[in-house]
């Protein structure tokens, strides 16, 4: 059975078409956060450890796919931003993580966008803040380049060691890279606990008439 699924995986992997599924997904994740694009780049990392693919291609078809997705995602924000607003008002939770992306992006500007890509959810909420607010769209662009970058060679890096450790079992080699990408989430996750908790709370208070998205322009 494993063997069966080997067989399947590499010829998908060394298909040309797999890096057009790469650059699709990457770019769909960034406005449609439902594909799992990270888990393909791990997997065509894994994979890139016996030549199966090409790491420096991996990264660089993933890090594009993510960044045009980013854009896409920006640009619905910019030019749909009092509509999607007003559909915010109504759904508290979205709400929040709105006005957190808004207030941080007005505190530390495009850092956020390179840290947000790494926060389950945080990528497209922030890039659809970005627009919403009217952030400048070369600051943008200039930042995103960074954070899909970074992205891309992180995700293709972490398949690659597994496949390398686990050279004669992918199979091990992709659990191995899917792991330790979600113990880096959950260290995130569990770093940005422990500074919320520590913050203190004159810094978490806001005035109740101030509006994140007016207030940023």
């Amino acid at each position: 059975m494993k063997e069966a699924v080997l067989d399947v995986l590499t010829t998908l992997l060394g298909s040309p078409w797999w890096y057009v599924a790469l650059f699709s997904f990457s770019a769909i994740d960034g406005f449609f956060p439902v594909v799992p694009s990270e888990s393909l780049v791990i997997t065509a990392g894994v994979f890139a450890a016996n030549g199966t693919t090409n790491l420096a291609l991996v990264i660089a078809v993933s890090a594009a796919g993510a960044v045009l997705g980013d854009h896409v995602s920006y640009f619905v924000g910019r030019f749909a931003g009092a509509k999607l607003l007003r559909h915010l008002r109504t759904a508290p939770r979205r709400r929040a993580g709105f006005d957190w992306a808004s207030s941080t992006l007005a505190e530390r500007g495009g850092l956020i966008l390179v840290i947000a890509r790494y926060i389950p959810g945080g990528r497209t909420v922030t890039t659809l803040t970005a627009g919403m607010v009217g952030y400048p769209l070369y600051r943008f662009t200039c930042f995103d380049l960074l954070a899909g970058v970074s992205w891309g060679v992180y995700s293709g890096l972490i398949g690659y060691s597994g496949g390398i450790a686990f050279e004669r079992n992918p199979i091990l080699g992709l659990l191995f890279g899917l792991g330790l990408a979600l113990s880096v989430t959950v260290l995130v996750e569990a770093g940005r606990w422990l500074y919320r908790r520590r913050r203190p709370e004159s810094d978490e208070a806001e005035p109740e008439n101030s509006d994140p998205v007016t207030s940023s322009r």
